[in-house]
Order: structure tokens, then C-alpha cells, then sequence
């Protein structure tokens, strides 16, 4: 599925953008979750979690899907669907959005509602369960984003990090 909004493209992840996933990816996580400096314990979880190599493997993955939102200069965003990934709150989804990235400076353009309008598309196209996702608990504009976008708060999970644990909201959208 294609789909083009001021002068944005939303179209599937192709194996040569795995460097630009990565990038974004690493801007987006550190500024969403460290804002009092980066500790090696971190960037060490950052630098290992997303390579090109690691975006490789998904693309080739049956269960994956990865859509990205390309503009005139490269990708500013992207969404990642995982599919045979039970939802931690048992409410019977097995297909989880594991991602949704949008850089900082595209967001309240509309770039996170298209790449999520196509990942439920993708969902639909698929056959597959309406999907879940979890959140950082203290992440209040991504679940404000998700309960005006037909999400609701059906859980809490841990997202696990080494020894640490941070708590996280599942959210399951209503209905595909």
C-alpha cells in the first residue's frame, strides 16, 4: 500500500533503507526516554538493538511488516508490525505494532496518523488480529496519540532492560 500526503510518501521498508531505520531509530529512542545524559548501559542497549542488520532480519521475516514515511529529504518516520506476538494483557491480539517512530520534528504534521492509518490497513490486508502495542507508562503524548486513535488502556506490562524494569501500558485498538 501507497499513500501520499504533502509531499510524503507512506510505502513498505526496502532491505537498503536499514541504515536510515537505524539512525532514526537511535534519535527517536534516546530522546524519548533519556533526558538526563546517556549512560553506557543505555547505549550499549541502543547500539545493539538497532543496526541495519537488525532491520534486515525483519524485513525478511514472514511476520513482519515495516512501513516507512518518506519524504522529499529520506524517512521521518516509520511503523513496525510483528505478528505471532501475544498480547501481554490477554485480550487474544497476537499482532503487536513494536513500533511506531516519528522524528521529533514531524510530529504534528500527520506523519504518525498516516503511518498508523497503514499499519492498520496492513493488518486488514494481512488478516491479521487487531493490533496491541505497549508504551512507557510516563509517555503521556503517545498514549494520548493512541486513545484519540482508536485505542483503549486494556494493561500494564514491563519493558525489560537488563535488570531494570519500566512499567508500560498496553493498549489494544477497538476493532479493524
Amino acid at each position: 500500500m501507497t499513500c501520499s500526503t504533502r509531499r510524503k510518501t507512506v510505502r513498505p521498508a526496502k532491505p537498503d533503507d536499514g541504515s536510515s531505520l537505524a539512525a532514526l531509530s537511535i534519535e527517536v529512542w534516546l530522546g524519548t526516554y533519556l533526558h538526563q545524559g546517556v549512560s553506557g548501559f543505555f547505549a550499549d542497549y541502543v547500539l545493539e538493538h538497532y543496526t541495519p542488520e537488525h532491520f534486515a532480519a525483519a524485513l525478511k521475516n514472514p511476520a513482519e511488516r515495516l512501513l516507512v514515511s518518506q519524504n522529499q529529504d529520506g524517512i521521518d518516520g516509520y511503523i513496525r508490525i510483528s505478528h505471532n506476538r501475544p498480547s501481554p494483557a490477554g485480550r487474544g491480539s497476537n499482532t503487536e505494532i513494536s513500533t511506531l517512530y516519528v522524528q521529533p520534528r514531524h510530529h504534528s504534521t500527520g506523519t504518525g496518523r498516516s503511518l498508523l492509518d497503514a499499519g492498520l490497513q496492513t493488518c486488514r490486508s494481512c488478516g491479521w488480529d487487531a493490533p496491541w502495542l505497549a508504551t512507557n507508562s510516563g509517555n503521556s503524548g503517545a498514549i494520548g496519540f493512541y486513545l484519540r486513535n482508536g485505542f483503549e488502556q486494556v494493561g500494564l506490562t514491563q519493558f525489560r532492560i537488563g535488570d531494570a524494569e519500566y512499567p508500560n501500558d498496553v493498549l489494544q485498538y477497538s476493532t479493524l
